[in-house]
């Protein structure tokens, strides 16, 4: 189902990493991190690598200082893909961790945000992360905007079907939504007067390049912020009061 560019450049892990803290939200062990007294949250919801892994979480930091309640929900319950694990391949890991089910799940994060006071939600999805995305936009209750980073799974349909505002940023170097795909969202996005749309394509990077970057390679560094920069200007510009 997914190509093995999906899980390319894996991430090492770290339950500890961040400034943050993790507790229980609707039901799930989620990293959160932000002033509790804020009414705006990002959702963030990863890729296959699950909830620990520390650029994700360097970025949830990062959005929470701009003034965010930034929440990583683990819908993948401790057990994140393993590419050493030759007995789960992708394709039989996706099947017990679909994006469907983090989708319901991710609704029962919003509710209890909800009940804590926060009042709008921006959703930003990586890769497997993406497609949960795009099914929370296809109605005004759940987010009231999203971005997508490097997404898989997604389809134009999907595109087709969001009611909130959407940013899309892509890899130039993708085989999952390689920009041709891209471009078609974009289109897709144009189509919809009603329905703020951003599309960039990034060139020269490859899948997963916004959190699977290596920290030492400055040129990395540098794609992956221009990124996570475009992702906070679009929540800043759509989730805030």
């Amino acid at each position: 189902m997914a190509g093995a560019q999906c899980c390319d450049n894996p991430p090492t892990l770290n339950p500890s990493s961040g400034v943050g803290l993790v507790q229980e939200i609707g039901g799930i062990q989620s990293y959160v991190v932000g002033s509790s007294d804020t009414k705006l949250a990002v959702l963030f919801i990863s890729d296959v690598y699950g909830y620990e892994a520390p650029n994700l979480r360097k970025l949830a930091d990062k959005v929470a200082a701009a003034g965010y309640y930034a929440v990583v929900p683990d819908f993948l319950h401790g057990e994140p893909y393993d590419a050493e694990n030759t007995e789960r391949p992708i394709q039989v890991w996706i099947k017990d961790h679909g994006p469907d089910k983090g989708c319901e799940e991710a609704k029962l994060v919003i509710e209890a945000l909800k009940q804590k006071g926060i009042s709008k939600i921006g959703a930003v999805g990586f890769c497997w992360g993406a497609k949960v995305v795009v099914q929370l936009a296809q109605s005004q209750e759940y987010v009231q905007a999203g971005a997508l980073l490097h997404p898989s799974f997604v389809t134009v349909d999907d595109i087709k079907g969001v009611k909130v505002p959407l940013a899309v940023l892509g890899a130039e170097i993708d085989h999952l939504s390689p920009p041709e795909l891209v471009k078609q969202f974009e289109e897709a996005l144009n189509a919809k007067a009603e329905v703020d749309g951003f599309v960039k394509i990034f060139p020269g990077v490859a899948h997963g390049w916004t959190v699977r970057y290596n920290t030492e390679d400055a040129a990395a560094v540098k794609c992956a912020e221009e990124a996570h920069q475009d992702m906070l200007g679009w929540f800043q510009k759509h989730i805030k009061f």
